[in-house]
């Protein structure tokens, strides 16, 4: 199963997390690298009205650059076994949730 929306991509050797970093690069990660994900819903406090980067000063969680990101409802955590975690808000989440357990991700809902 593959999944593209234009800035999360889902194919057979990984997720692509476009507009990701400081130049707006895409990040390349391998399913293996995800040790688990965590859907949630998206609020103010959230991250819905984050449109890129991080909402804390501890860059705990870091967001691409979404510009639709206020209208979306769903996100996801990615645990990557690092201080910063990216977060992803895919326009079809149920779809990458499903890429994601394809290949062995354990997806939590808070």
């Amino acid at each position: 199963m593959e999944y593209d929306d234009g800035l999360i991509a889902c194919t057979d050797q990984g997720l692509t997390i476009r507009k990701y970093d400081a130049l707006l690069r895409p990040k390349h990660v391998r399913y293996e690298e995800i040790r688990s994900a965590e859907e949630f819903r998206l609020s103010g406090l959230r991250g819905k009205w984050r449109i890129w980067g991080s909402g804390d000063l501890s860059l705990h969680r870091w967001f691409n650059l979404d510009w639709h990101r206020p209208h979306k409802q769903v996100g996801l955590l990615l645990d990557l076994g690092q201080r910063t975690q990216p977060v992803i808000t895919p326009d079809e989440p149920e779809q990458v949730v499903a890429v994601l357990r394809e290949h062995g991700v354990q997806i939590t809902e808070r």
